[in-house]
Formats: structure tokens, C-alpha cells, sequence
């Protein structure tokens, strides 16, 4: 059983790397993480929601955050509910550079598809799905905060 995870954390540094090589400006994999997931989930996310979705803590998100929008990839607005809180959306130029980062890997993608093949990916995909909402439902029942 540890052996799988040995294999998770060797897989997810190795496409980590690649992936970075190939992003677009420097764009981290951290930040491909944050845009896509405010583009995918919507955005008006709260640091600590995104820290809890990221498993990370609340200054490593305030970190990604402020490097994000120094490039104008998102925006922090102050939450209108809660005068102490801000929020984060993704920007015109955030949702561009999801695009060009996403087409960047593209031809990383698609060597995968043509030397390893679709089916591997297509027999490991459901397994994995089930591990990951194992994992994240079991998350010592911690609640996610609000977004």
C-alpha cells in the first residue's frame, strides 16, 4: 500500500518538472493550480478556502496569491460580507494564461497518449478518482470554510 504512494509522489514530481518546463513566463505549477482551479470552480474564493482546497497553509496561499497578482493574473478584492476578508478572482490576462499554459502542454499530453497510450490513462482514471475522494473525504473531518 506504501508503494502507491511512493509511485503518486515520484509520478506527480516528474510531471511536475515537465510541466514546468514547458508553462509559459515561468508559470508554476502551483499557479497553473490556483487559475485553473477559479476558472473551473468560479471564482470570489477566499484565501483560507483556497488554502483548505490546496491542502496548504494560509501564508504559502497568501504567497501564490500576491506572485499571481503582481502579474495581473488575479485580482484580490475585499469580501463585501466580511470587511476583515478578501477574495480572489481570475483576471482577463489569468484566463489567457490558463489557455497558452494549458496549449503548452498540449504536445506533452499527446506524447504520453502515443507512447504510453490511452488505455493505461483510461484503466487508471477511475482508480484514481476513487482514491482522491477517498482522501478528500476523509480529510479528519475537517469542514471546508466557506468560499
Amino acid at each position: 500500500m506504501f508503494k502507491v504512494f511512493v509511485e503518486i509522489g515520484i509520478i506527480h514530481q516528474l510531471a511536475k518538472t515537465s510541466f514546468e518546463r514547458v508553462m509559459p513566463g515561468g508559470l508554476q505549477t502551483s499557479h497553473f493550480g490556483v487559475l485553473n482551479h477559479l476558472h473551473r470552480r468560479g471564482d470570489g474564493k477566499s484565501l483560507t478556502y483556497l488554502a483548505f482546497a490546496f491542502q496548504v497553509t494560509k501564508g504559502t496561499m497568501t504567497n501564490t496569491v500576491q506572485k499571481l497578482s503582481q502579474r495581473g493574473l488575479i485580482e484580490v478584492r475585499p469580501d463585501p460580507h466580511d470587511g476583515r476578508g478578501k477574495l480572489v478572482y481570475i483576471t482577463d490576462t489569468g484566463r489567457l494564461t490558463l489557455r497558452e499554459a494549458a496549449a503548452a502542454l498540449n504536445p506533452t499530453i499527446d506524447a504520453l497518449k502515443r507512447d504510453v497510450g490511452p488505455a493505461l490513462f483510461a484503466d487508471l482514471l477511475p482508480k484514481l478518482e476513487e482514491l482522491r475522494v477517498y482522501l478528500d473525504e476523509a480529510r479528519n473531518d475537517e469542514k471546508p470554510p466557506d468560499a
